[in-house]
């Protein structure tokens, strides 16, 4: 075969798949699977906190390590808190009730 006609082929191909996948329909999802996607996607944020708060845990490590090492140097005053994500919530999920005295019905 020469080469236009490879290309010419190729060409076909490309094009023709690109119509055969503009025509599948969008899937619908159901109320259980967009719930699932929902606790996926607020699963993956939640490590990304996590994984924040371990490098920040990290690199304080580091930074006491060094200071401790080099008395000469001075830590930064305006160095940022880490902040501790805490443990993983599902979105949607209610608040767990703060214990404290009942109220009595008269």
């Amino acid at each position: 075969m020469d080469r236009n006609r490879i290309w010419a082929l190729a060409l076909a191909l490309l094009v023709g798949g690109g119509v055969a996948q503009a025509k599948l329909p969008t899937p619908q999802l159901t109320e259980e699977q967009k719930a699932a996607a929902e606790l996926a996607k607020a699963k993956a944020a939640h490590q990304g906190r996590v994984e924040a708060y371990q490098t920040c845990r990290a690199a304080e490590r580091a930074a006491a390590h060094y200071f401790k090492a080099h008395p000469q140097a001075k830590p930064s005053p305006n160095a940022p808190a880490c902040n501790d994500p805490g443990p993983f919530v599902p979105p949607g999920a209610a608040a767990a009730p703060v214990p404290g005295p009942a109220a009595k019905k008269s």
